[in-house]
């Protein structure tokens, strides 16, 4: 007969079971917010506390669900995206009304003007049905060893962007987004690495927000904008960068250094050691660098974003052509055969760290 500790312990191993099952409702529930614009109305009235009717008579529909938004309202608060307290009475009959306020998540769901940083449009991006239904095929990966995105969808994600402008604009912005948040976190904890640079280029850099954001601290950098030819077509202009369009498979435009944001983790380990043997032939052999941005995986460590990399490890099976995250001795391993024997990794305040290595 089993104990109340070991009861205990199978009762919660159901719970977990049920927990992660349904996990899909909280990001479908963030998502909805986030499509329906409920932070940015929050925010609207001036930042004090407000129903959910003043809520609902700013989403732009003759006849909202109210009682559906409620029940969404629910969850997200019990998952702190919102916060809720009920009006104090004063014997109106909606003195006992919930009132709804922004938490420091849902200040990062907002879009409107002044919110320059924000993880809206990567929420849309992640989950939309395009870049859901790959994990569905996780499964088939393990017994196949195949590629999750070319399964759902018949091809590579980048040939997928290249002949589905909607889709391209979607990923552009979740990319954009991120990189914006990113490279605050970079530019903070990489004061002193940009200064001794001249010309920059970023290698993947997608529409060119990046280096703009880099640029903007470091202005004697003259930067140069690098990724495949249909990205670069749609980037707006930034001052002093250049967008070129190429494929870092064959050649980098040379520089004195080269960044690369979230690009290495898209590729397994034999791609990566051809794009950084391609950025060696890039840089001067004495004073060049490569300024790697990207998650280095601590499986078992306790910090605020290590459970976040394990995430976005899966997020590679999923979306990626054969990428992966990395643990450090994965890092040095492809650096060495890449043609850099020395490295330095430094901490930011954000989910990636700067690898910073060098020719010699």
């Amino acid at each position: 007969m089993e104990s109340l500790d070991e009861t205990e312990e199978t009762l919660r191993g159901q719970a977990l079971v049920w927990k992660h099952m349904f996990a899909f409702a909280d990001s479908m529930a963030l998502k909805c917010a986030v499509e329906l614009r409920i932070p940015d109305i929050i925010h609207s009235y001036g930042g004090r506390p407000v129903t959910l009717a003043q809520i609902a008579s700013r989403i732009p529909s003759a006849s909202p669900g109210t009682p559906y938004l409620a029940r969404i309202m629910r969850l997200l608060v019990r998952k702190n995206i919102f916060s809720a307290n009920g009006c104090p009475p004063d014997g109106s009959p909606e003195s006992h009304e919930t009132l709804y306020s922004l938490t420091p998540s849902s200040r990062w769901l907002l879009q409107g003007p002044g919110s320059e940083l924000s993880l809206a449009p990567m929420v849309l991006m992640e989950d939309h049905p395009w870049l859901m239904s790959p994990w569905h095929c996780l499964g088939d990966c393990v017994r196949t060893g195949g590629i999750a995105f070319e399964m759902a969808h018949g091809r590579k994600v980048w040939d997928f962007a290249s002949e589905n402008p909607e889709f391209n604009r979607l990923f552009n912005d979740g990319m954009a987004c991120t990189s914006k948040i990113t490279v605050r976190a970079i530019v903070e904890g990489y004061k002193e690495g940009f200064e001794s640079i001249g010309s920059l280029v970023d290698v993947g850099g997608g529409i060119g927000g990046a280096l703009a954001e880099i640029i903007k601290s470091y202005p004697h950098i003259q930067g140069i904008n690098f990724d495949l030819p249909h990205v670069v077509a749609t980037a707006p202009a930034h001052e002093r960068v250049t967008h070129v369009g190429g494929d870092m498979f064959d050649t980098v435009p040379q520089a004195d250094a080269v960044f690369m944001k979230w690009i290495m983790h898209d590729w397994g380990d034999e791609d990566c050691v051809k794009i950084l043997r391609n950025c060696r032939k890039a840089i001067p052999e004495k004073n060049g660098k490569v300024i790697i941005a990207e998650i280095v995986l601590k499986p078992e460590g306790g910090g605020m974003f290590d459970e976040m990399g394990l995430v976005f490890d899966m997020v590679m099976i999923a979306h990626s052509s054969g990428g992966k995250e990395r643990d450090e001795l994965e890092w040095k391993k492809i650096l060495e055969e890449g043609g850099f024997p020395r490295y330095n990794i430094i901490k930011t305040p954000s989910l990636v760290s700067i690898i910073e290595a060098f020719p010699l």
